[in-house]
């Protein structure tokens, strides 16, 4: 298999070691700060899909390489879907994870309904192309907060089938299931069936 190599349109550590857990050997990610790409990348979209693209085409257009970027939203249902695209400013632009949780346990209260999706979507531009790819995961949404792995939702999010929190789960655990892998696994799959024929380091 062709080594290949992209760039994360993103500065977030914790969604860089996640990624970087997912990959095969022959992937790799190279850094936004190779690049001298340091700045915070606008997240400004009306949707989640809409927000990886802007921040792919961002990174694309002002340094000239194939990148791929990633957003991803909670979406509770008895909030009508909130917070969605706002997952990471819920409770204000200072996107604290706790009080964004803290937000949301208050305003579901005690709805018995309390199913929820974690939807990723990730996009690729390669060759000047947009590629889209989405990762969805079913689940519920905790009473309280439990565990100190992940990030984000992760200690309010128990996925399908289990009873843990993703938080309370091992990176490997949360890996084999979350909507962060399966989107990846899907990009991961276009790559390697459509490999850079000018230059095998994408």
């Amino acid at each position: 298999m062709t080594n290949i190599s992209l760039f994360f349109a993103t500065n977030n550590v914790h969604k860089v070691e996640e990624v970087t857990a997912l990959l095969p050997d022959f992937f790799q990610i190279r850094s936004l700060e190779s690049i001298g790409c340091t700045e915070d990348i606008p997240e400004n979209e009306p949707t989640i899909a809409g927000n990886a693209i802007a921040k792919a085409q961002y990174v694309h257009d002002k340094y000239m390489v194939d990148v791929f970027a990633e957003d991803t939203g909670l979406e509770v249902d008895s909030l009508d879907g909130e917070p969605g695209v706002y997952s990471a400013r819920y409770a204000g632009p200072q996107r604290d994870s706790i009080a964004n949780m803290r937000l949301l346990l208050q305003n579901l209260g005690d709805k018995k309904n309390r199913n929820a999706r974690f939807r990723t979507c990730m996009a690729l531009i390669k060759d000047g192309q947009i590629h889209l790819f989405e990762g969805i995961v079913e689940g519920t949404i905790s009473s309280e907060l439990s565990g100190k792995e992940g990030f984000g939702y992760d200690p309010i999010f128990v996925p399908a089938g289990h009873s843990k929190t993703f938080a309370e789960m091992s990176l490997k655990e949360k890996s084999q299931m979350s909507h962060r892998a399966r989107a990846l696994n899907k990009l991961i799959e276009f790559l390697s069936k459509n490999p850079d024929k000018r230059n095998p380091q994408i």
